[in-house]
């Protein structure tokens, strides 16, 4: 499991998508917000019409992809129920695009790719499609965007709204790994913090047996789910919808995904815009170093604003972890709260100011009740599992997609030797995010595309990244990284002064901001900050 990874979990949780209702209020307002007449690089000055699509062509090194692919049209017809759930209503349909399952052999095997569509309302200002990806990865943006869509009203206006489950989630041959029950008994039995050489060894075998089981049951897809697919997936469905650049609204991961399209179509980009940053430049370790950090600085500001003293709140939380460890909690369920659990439990509310009251009382409960209800109930809703006991299949698409795109593979030893270092940056989430390194691709059956991506951009229209000083899962310091990689003239950073992951539909300047960017091409002034 890593932290930054399950984004769209704990956010769509709590009400939006990705970040919280009621987030943040407020903003500062830049002086200076150049208009952009051509934006789009090509749309026409009607933006009624529709543009007429680019010619197919891949990255530099890439097959031409054949007509058979670029020429396809989709059958949209009214979307079924998401498990658990009910089907959005009238005005959404749903369709499938094909993909390359390589795009080294774009004329070989293909795949299926699940697309979701609201259209635009106001049809003679129609601009084109807006894409989203929710993060994760694994996330389901055909499941997401119908439920989150109030928060993306203004944008529906102008915009068809569009999302799709990345090659490897859900509807599109998700990746499936374990069953429920093999879950279920690795949360119950395997310590995320091992103490001891026996705990050492379970982690990892665990580990391994979780990559042997994608590989058993999905092992034709683990070579071909990385990020750069998914992007090159990304330019076929915008060519397929007739969109000449692509429109883009991604976060967390689905900043990444955005980063990595940006590089490899630069000159595709429309008007992009990238809330809640991952660095591009940390490479796995470097991921849970940031994420110790950003955590931490969440729960002090979480702490500080109940009138407690961070370090010693601190230190307190890391006791009772400690003696979770010694002594798992009894639940009303039956089921036991493990420290790993606990963790985890801990973890889901700190990505949204809105879930800090739900964190009290389970803190509360766990201390001076000695039982762990809340705690669990929050690292259930986390793991994707349901009240009867069945898990969501975005934790093995989020590792496959993860361990396809890194090629680090730190070991036991090496993740033992940062076990100071992370306790030190934090009591609390540090031992259990330096274990992660090792644990989370270990002897994992495919390589790593690379240890950090490629998000250079030089020719690229604007992109907007913003980045939220409190956020705990991307950490501030990400956006700016990503606005320079992305290159001078392309990255413009929005700095966003305030808490959660994710400020777009809770902080209303940076919501403003970015409609007006989305909607007229308004390009705000770099550094611009609000909260």
């Amino acid at each position: 499991m890593r932290a930054h990874r399950r984004a769209q979990r704990a956010a769509v949780s709590t009400g939006a998508a990705l970040l919280a209702a009621g987030l943040l209020v407020g903003c500062g307002l830049s002086s200076s917000e150049p208009d952009v007449s051509d934006p789009a690089g090509g749309r026409p000055a009607d933006p009624s019409a529709t543009p007429a699509p680019t010619e197919a062509e891949d990255s530099p090194g890439t097959p031409k992809l054949p007509s058979a692919l670029t020429s396809q049209r989709l059958d949209w017809k009214r979307c079924p129920a998401p498990r658990g759930g009910k089907a959005p209503g009238s005005a959404w349909r749903c369709a499938s695009v094909d993909v390359p399952l390589d795009y080294a052999r774009p004329s070989g095997e293909t795949l299926s790719v699940a697309l979701v569509r609201k259209k635009a309302r106001d049809k003679e200002r129609r601009i084109g499609s807006l894409l989203f990806n929710f993060g994760g990865p694994g996330g389901s943006g055909v499941d997401t965007l119908p439920r989150s869509a109030d928060t993306y009203a203004n944008l529906n206006s102008r915009y068809d709204l569009v999302s799709f489950d990345p090659r490897g989630v859900a509807a599109s041959s998700g990746v499936r790994c374990r069953t429920d029950e093999e879950q279920e008994q690795a949360h119950r039995s395997v310590d995320l913090t091992p103490d001891t050489a026996a705990e050492e060894k379970a982690f990892i075998e665990d580990a391994a047996d979780f990559g042997a089981g994608c590989e058993r049951r999905s092992g034709a897809i683990l070579p071909h789910v990385g990020t750069s697919d998914a992007a090159r997936d990304l330019d076929l469905i915008r060519e397929v919808l007739g969109d000449e650049k692509l429109s883009y609204l991604g976060f967390s991961y689905g900043t990444e995904l955005g980063g990595t399209y940006a590089h490899l179509f630069p000159q595709r980009v429309g008007r992009v815009v990238l809330d809640a940053v991952v660095d591009p430049t940390a490479d796995g370790i470097g991921h849970a170093r940031n994420q110790t950090t950003g955590f931490q600085r969440a729960l002090e500001n979480y702490l500080k604003d109940g009138g407690q003293d961070p370090k010693a709140g601190s230190e307190r939380i890391a006791r009772l972890l400690a003696r979770i460890d010694r002594s798992p909690l009894p639940t009303d369920s039956g089921r036991e709260l493990s420290e790993s659990l606990a963790i985890t439990g801990i973890v889901t509310p700190l990505y949204s100011e809105s879930g800090w009251p739900a964190l009290t009382a389970a803190l509360d409960e766990a201390e001076n009740a000695g039982t762990g209800n809340g705690l669990l109930r929050l690292a259930d809703s986390y793991n994707g599992r349901d009240e009867k006991g069945r898990y969501d299949t975005q934790s093995h698409s989020q590792r496959a997609i993860s361990c396809a795109d890194s090629a680090s593979r730190p070991t036991v030893d090496e993740a033992r030797a940062l076990l100071p270092e992370f306790r030190k940056l934090s009591p609390v989430f540090g031992p259990f995010l330096a274990w992660d390194t090792a644990g989370w691709c270990a002897q994992w059956p495919v390589e790593g595309e690379h240890e950090t991506p490629e998000t250079s951009a030089p020719g690229a229209g604007p992109i907007l990244v913003v980045g939220t000083t409190g956020d705990p899962a991307t950490p501030y310091e990400g956006a700016r990284r990503m606005a320079d990689e992305l290159g001078r003239g392309v990255g413009v950073l929005v700095t966003n002064k305030g808490e959660g992951h994710g400020a777009y539909g809770g902080n209303d300047c940076v919501t403003a901001t970015t409609d007006a960017y989305l909607l007229d091409g308004k390009v705000p002034e770099d550094g611009k900050t609000c909260g």
